[in-house]
């Protein structure tokens, strides 16, 4: 345990650290220069080349030039994956709608058929049931 103090076990956790945020931020640009739609195809290339043969460099460049665009097709895309997931809800619940009115008509149906409803309780019900969907 003299071969290895208490320092050097924090100054080596901290050296960890800073090398998986270095390859989190190098991923994270690499991303961002293939998620953009408004970047050709050289251009895409161009920055690609750049952070992988310079990462350094390369990496704080991109950060200067294109960091404020980077932000903003962060919350973008999260804008839209917010929409699609409000749309595949909505229409989740609009495909359930139509199951409801069924079972809700089928159960006075059954409520008809058992005694429990004259025919013109039961018709002033589904047309309630009807109107409300």
């Amino acid at each position: 345990m003299d071969d290895y103090p208490l320092l050097n076990a924090f100054l080596t956790m901290l050296w960890f650290f800073l090398w998986i945020m270095w390859f989190m931020l190098l991923f994270k640009i690499i991303g961002d220069i293939f998620r953009d739609d408004g970047l050709s195809g050289w251009g895409k290339a161009g920055w690609t080349i750049f952070v992988c043969l310079l990462p350094f460099l390369g990496c704080f460049v991109y950060l200067i030039a294109r960091g404020r665009s980077m932000g903003e097709r962060d919350v973008r895309q999260m804008r839209q994956q917010e929409q699609a997931f409000r749309a595949y809800v909505q229409s989740a619940v609009d495909t359930e709608a139509p199951r409801a009115t069924a079972d809700e008509l089928a159960r006075l149906a059954a409520m008809r058929d058992h005694g429990d409803l004259t025919p013109a309780e039961y018709e002033q019900a589904k047309s309630k049931v009807l109107a409300s969907h």
